[in-house]
């Protein structure tokens, strides 16, 4: 069974973040990592080959100047190789033009599935891996607490708010996870090794035939978040539990 598992590489959240000079854009010149989010859909993609009994996990990402610090890791954990989309005229590009270049690496490969994360730690739109699968003409699914596969088809536990849905649906698919599917592997000192020689593929957007002068986005003005204020302390006097309503249903809770 053959994976490919969209991964994004971001830079740390760990570490100070700032913009590009004269942008409003995030700065990503600097080493970039994995994405935590991703490392649910690489684990859950090998343990897929694993279980099939053949197979390899490939990666798809797109970024800036090269990097492939976060592909990397992914490799480490077991994935096999890499295509990696790196183009400065895709600086600032938003997520259809991000989902373009993810479905057009993903054709190079005979996917019989496709994992994403729900969303980017850095982006949080959610619309990129749905965007992948309409491109590609392939049916998706999302929030995936549970993936298995049984032959032809992929067979999800759907999270919702109310519980689950068990959803079917055949392959090839897009399916995204949500944190907690499985819990990722721990890279071995074997597999970081194994992982420098692993074959990463680079591409521009040209070579993939995708139009890059047009990114659809632009960012006008980025602002602090306000700090946050201090909270109240309330003193029960008896009349606890009704100053406790009287304040959630001024934020319309209840």
């Amino acid at each position: 069974m053959n994976v490919v598992v969209c991964v994004k590489q971001i830079p740390d959240p760990a570490a100070p973040q700032s913009l590009e000079p004269g942008t409003n854009t995030l700065d990503r010149s600097g080493k970039l990592i994995l994405d935590d989010s991703d490392a649910y859909g690489v684990e859950m993609a090998l343990q897929l080959a694993e279980q099939a009994g053949g197979g390899e996990v490939t990666l798809v990402s797109m970024a800036p100047n090269g990097e492939t610090s976060g592909l990397r890791t992914a490799l480490a954990m077991g994935a096999a190789s890499a295509i990696l989309v790196s183009d400065p005229a895709l600086k600032g590009a938003d997520a259809l033009t991000t989902a373009k270049v993810l479905a057009a690496a993903i054709k190079r490969s005979n996917a019989d599935l496709i994992i994403a994360a729900t969303e980017s730690s850095d982006g949080y739109t959610g619309t990129t891996p749905v965007q992948v699968a309409e491109i590609l003409g392939l049916p998706s699914i999302t929030f995936a607490k549970s993936v298995s596969v049984d032959g032809s088809s992929v067979k999800v536990e759907r999270q919702t708010e109310a519980g689950y849905d068990d959803v079917t649906s055949p392959l090839p698919a897009v399916v995204t996870v949500t944190a907690g599917v499985v819990e990722p592997r721990y890279p071995s000192f074997k597999g970081i090794m194994a992982a420098k020689s692993k074959p990463v593929e680079t591409l521009t957007a040209g070579e993939l035939g995708v139009d890059a002068s047009q990114t659809g986005q632009e960012i006008t003005s980025v602002v602090e978040a306000e700090a946050r204020a201090a909270g109240e302390i309330v003193v029960d006097e008896g009349d606890g539990a009704q100053r406790i309503v009287t304040f959630l249903e001024g934020l319309k809770l209840v």
